[in-house]
């Protein structure tokens, strides 16, 4: 790395911390999630976005429960619905 440069490293979120979310979460949140860059997250926002994002005015939510899904993540209440359906 070059003297003066700035190292910016964007981590992902852990199983826990993903649990742990509120029903709808900013855009910058589920991007960090799945591994997008900030750019090409509003980029896909627009209508190629890989869960359901909804405009509420001039902000982006995305659904967490689709987000959790998309992810391979279930929470324990889906967990113990689809265990007692079966």
């Amino acid at each position: 790395m070059r003297t003066g440069e700035i190292s910016v490293t964007v981590q992902g979120m852990g199983r826990a911390e993903l649990l742990a979310l509120p029903a709808a979460i900013d855009l910058d949140t589920a991007n960090r999630a799945i591994g997008l860059g900030r750019s090409k997250g509003y980029e896909l926002a627009l209508g190629a976005y890989p869960c359901r994002v909804l405009r509420l005015g001039k902000k982006y939510r995305v659904i967490t429960a689709d987000l959790l899904r998309l992810l391979g993540i279930e929470t324990a209440a889906c967990e113990g619905v689809a265990a007692d359906a079966a």
